[in-house]
């Protein structure tokens, strides 16, 4: 019986780890459902293969405390030689209906947003993404200081299917 219950737990656990055989890189950081316009987030992406090529995502956890049906974010991405890339982004959150449009069985959702296809990380050394976000009511020039609703900010980064 003993080795039956071992063989069991064996498969789960390789069907566990080898579901997600794509991941290189999975990180979130907690940002407590008050994201700070002021304290973007920053993940080490250490020294990724030059040669292959990779797509990459921002992964966000939110609440119904979300406000908006949108989301604007300023990444920065280094390199270890020092160039930076650094882009605003604009991401749907909501249905025209209200309903999120991130996976969850509760009030929390999960969503998956590309943020590049197609990365090739030539240079060896690490690399450092920093997000920041963006928000701001309709009308006013300021972001909003506290971001209520985002619980988690994360980055993925996937071996590339093409």
């Amino acid at each position: 019986m003993a080795i039956r219950n071992i063989s069991v737990l064996g498969l789960l656990l390789f069907l566990f780890l080898s579901c997600d055989q794509d991941s290189v890189y999975d990180r979130y950081q907690t940002v407590s459902g008050n994201w700070s316009i002021e304290e973007p987030v920053m993940f080490t992406i250490e020294e990724p293969d030059t040669v292959q090529e990779y797509d990459m995502f921002i992964t966000l956890r939110n609440n119904n405390e979300y406000q908006y049906n949108n989301l604007f974010l300023i990444t920065e991405l280094n390199f270890p030689n020092g160039k930076q890339f650094i882009d605003t982004l604009e991401y749907a959150m909501a249905a025209p209906d209200g309903s999120w449009l991130g996976k969850g069985f509760n009030d929390v959702k999960e969503s998956k947003l590309w943020y590049r296809e197609g990365v090739r990380f030539r240079e060896s050394g690490n690399y450092t993404l920093n997000i920041s976000h963006a928000v701001r009511k309709n009308g006013n020039v300021q972001g909003d200081q506290k971001l209520k609703g985002i619980t988690e900010v994360g980055v993925r980064v996937e071996r590339s299917k093409k």
